[in-house]
């Protein structure tokens, strides 16, 4: 049953660039209170894809349709997804091309 636990925290972003969607793939050696936002180019946040979710460990997948936290489509650019589980951190750069 542990045999598939994460070693290490780890994420990723496919495909990138992306139309109309994109997965954010992220796996937690630890149980920890995740948590995914997307901000723009210029620090906006655009969406709150999970928001202080206690998750346990293992290896998942979150999809972004490109739309706001109103259900706008969002222009093409850069977006940011910043990813946080307890101690660890990361940002991923994603490329909306429309």
């Amino acid at each position: 049953r542990f045999a598939d636990t994460p070693k290490e925290f780890s994420t990723a972003v496919y495909p990138n660039p992306f139309n109309p969607a994109t997965t954010i793939a992220y796996s937690l050696p630890e149980a920890a209170k995740l948590s995914i936002v997307i901000y723009d180019a210029i620090g906006q946040e655009v969406r709150t894809l999970v928001g202080s979710a206690e998750t346990a460990a293992g290896r998942y997948t979150v999809q972004w349709d490109a739309k706001d936290s109103s259900g706008r489509n969002v222009a093409s650019g850069v977006y940011f997804a910043h990813i946080t589980a307890g101690k660890f951190k990361d940002i991923r750069k994603m490329m909306l091309l429309k």
